[in-house]
Parts: structure tokens; sequence; C-alpha cells
């Protein structure tokens, strides 16, 4: 048991450490062209969200980071939600998206490759990404009131 638990510790952290830098990516957008992610990100900052339109945490969240999209613009943040929904849910990702009234970019991440990549391991997962590609935050999952907390850790990340 004593040498049990540091391995299941060491295998749970582990698996939740994501990649320090983000490498540049092409995935496809709802119009399915391909976009690289050097063409879609900010020039200060940039909000990766991860989803699914079968996740409820994320059909929560969306509709928050739409406003703080709109409300960070100006400070050239930018938004990318990325859908990892597979074949089976194409068809339902664009409606989706427009029923929550989302403009942000949206990118398709059907066979979860870039998620992989990046080393993140569930959905929600956003991650703040600063100029040079450095990963600065990265939050997992989403209750109701979490946006205020993100809300804060970019505006603290712009005073930066």
């Amino acid at each position: 048991m004593k040498i049990l638990l540091p391995v299941l510790l060491f295998l749970f952290v582990g698996s939740t450490r994501i990649d320090p830098t983000i490498p540049n990516f092409r995935l496809k957008d709802l119009n399915n062209r391909t976009v690289s992610y050097e063409k879609v990100k900010g020039e200060n900052l940039t909000v990766i969200d991860f989803w699914a339109t079968w996740c409820k945490p994320c059909i929560i969240s969306m509709p928050k980071f739409a406003e703080m999209d709109e409300e960070f613009k100006d400070e050239d943040v930018k938004f990318i939600g990325i859908s990892i929904d597979g074949p089976r849910n194409q068809a339902k990702v664009k409606p989706f998206i427009k029923s929550l009234g989302i403009e942000y970019t949206i990118l398709r991440d059907i066979d979860t490759s870039v998620m992989a990549r990046l080393r993140v391991s569930a959905v929600p997962t956003l991650l703040i990404v600063n100029s040079d590609n450095e990963v600065l935050y990265m939050h997992e999952g989403y209750k109701a009131g979490e946006e205020v907390e993100i809300r804060e850790k970019i505006l603290e990340l712009l005073e930066k």
C-alpha cells in the first residue's frame, strides 16, 4: 500500500500535465476550411476552449466565454473553441454554435489529435496562451460562477 499510493499519485498528476507551449496546428473551421492556429490566435492572449456538444458544463460556459470574447476584443484577446465531437456528431456542431450565439472562431478536432498533442485529457478544458505560445493558465471543468475566476485571470495576465 505504501508503494501503491505514490505510484497512483504520479499517474494522476502526470496525466493532467499539458504541453507548456502550443505548436502551430491546423484544423477545419465550421465552413470546412483548413485554418492554422497562427492565423487565428490573439496578439496578446489566446483563450482556447476544448468542448463538445454532449458536454453539459461546456453548454453553460460557452455563452460566458462569448461575452468575454466581446469584452476583451479591444485588448487583442481572442477566444478559440475547439470541438472534439467525432464524425457522428459533426452535423450538430454548426447548429449548436448558432443556437448559443457564439461568434468566436470554432475549429474541429474530429480525431482529437490536437487535444492529444497538447495533452489535454478532459472537456471542458480552457487554456490561456500568450503571444509566445506559452500556456500561462489551464482550467479543467466548469461550474457556474467560474467565469469570474477566468475573467480575473485574463485581466491579471494582460497587466503583465
